[in-house]
């Protein structure tokens, strides 16, 4: 069975992606509200690499993960 590896630089640019409209605008990624990014997969993710970022954002929330990118959240500033 292959293990699946995350990709330094989508997790660089989730990091540093900030988001571009709405309630929550400016706000980086990582930081939304988890029921925000959780309406999100509900209503469904915008198109294109914001969507994949929310996407990636919430599977991380949901699943306790950030604290472990809290690290490279200071490296990466």
């Amino acid at each position: 069975m292959h293990e699946l590896q995350p990709d330094p630089a989508v997790l660089q640019k989730l990091l540093k992606t900030r988001m571009p409209f709405g309630k929550h605008k400016d706000m980086l990624l990582i930081n939304l509200p988890e029921s925000y990014v959780i309406w999100f997969k509900q209503k469904g993710f915008p198109e294109g690499e914001l969507g994949e970022l929310l996407a990636i954002t919430c599977e991380i929330k949901i699943n306790g993960l950030e604290e472990m990118l809290r690290p490279l959240m200071d490296e990466w500033k």
